[in-house]
């Protein structure tokens, strides 16, 4: 995308000056920053308002850090044979640090999390920023027990070593014979 119009940045930044131009209208790339940071950013904002003076450039480098990427999920609840089908479908844009290596094997352990948590892992894929899994898992649960728990993913290396690099969740309230397609914003995991 370029931007003709003239803007305060110098000429070298020609080619990427409409990523930082605010006047534009919002792209794929701000949108997905904005539902990145939109729960951090709402505590930040707390803070900034009781005094804390955060830089600009201290907020913008905290959410380049957070966009790991998202993964794509979809859901269905069978009430006629009480089945919960989960369905792993893709993650875009995902970034991992260079300490995993250039093309890290990559998968998605999901946990369904019941006071007996149920656990579940996709096949391991070479690493790109556009990964497709395409893997549906199914378990035979109540949907009264379903809907008071969480849907938590970790997206995991398994080459050179296991490592969690990023995670995402999803509550299950809503479940329904309509297949839902959730797209997640993956963030780094928690310590």
């Amino acid at each position: 995308v370029s931007d003709l119009r003239p803007s305060a940045f110098p000429g070298p930044l020609d080619v990427s000056r409409s990523m930082f131009d605010l006047r534009s209208p919002p792209h794929r790339f701000m949108k997905r920053y904005d539902s990145v940071s939109s729960v951090p950013s709402s505590t930040s904002s707390r803070k900034d308002s009781q005094g804390s003076n955060r830089s600009l450039d201290t907020i913008t480098l905290s959410g380049d850090e957070r966009d790991f990427g998202r993964l794509n999920v979809k859901l269905c609840y069978v009430s006629s044979v009480e089945q919960i089908w989960i369905t792993v479908s893709q993650c875009k844009d995902l970034s991992w640090p260079s300490s995993c290596g250039e093309n890290p094997r990559i998968c998605v352990k999901g946990i369904l999390t019941l006071p007996k948590p149920v656990h579940f892992k996709s096949s391991a894929k070479e690493g790109c920023s556009d990964i497709e899994f395409m893997e549906t898992f199914v378990f035979a649960i109540k949907l009264q027990s379903l809907q008071a728990v969480r849907l938590v993913f970790k997206i995991q290396t398994q080459t050179p070593r296991k490592k969690t690099i990023g995670e995402c969740s999803l509550a299950l309230r809503e479940l329904s014979s309509q297949e839902s397609n959730h797209w997640l914003d993956v963030s780094p995991p928690s310590k």
